[in-house]
């Protein structure tokens, strides 16, 4: 009845991992928000079969908005301060959710 997803018009996309060029139905979906299952207004970007089994799959809840936190802080920082700043940030973030763990 439905064509398989190995079917979807010949569409290629492109690995983010290590730029190779694969067939839509060959990749899988990665979604930066880490919930590849809510699809609403989201564009996904794709990864090799290979790349994706290199994967952390363990779950980064936060992590994305951590990152951009510490971007927003330093402007093309270096690693040694990309770093320090990621440290700091995460130290703050584990000592509001003890505070908020306390508090209940």
């Amino acid at each position: 009845m439905f064509g398989s997803r190995r079917d979807r018009g010949g569409e290629e996309v492109v690995c983010i991992a290590c730029g190779d060029q694969l067939p839509r139905g060959d990749a899988r979906e990665y979604d930066k928000e880490g919930d590849r299952w809510d699809r609403h207004d989201k564009e996904f970007e794709y990864l090799c079969g290979d790349c994706h089994g290199d994967l952390c799959h363990q779950p980064r809840d936060g992590l994305e908005s951590l990152l951009a936190d510490v971007e927003r802080e330093v402007d093309h920082p270096t690693s040694e301060e990309f770093a320090a700043v990621f440290q700091r940030e995460v130290v703050a973030r584990a000592t509001e959710g003890d505070a908020d763990r306390d508090r209940r």
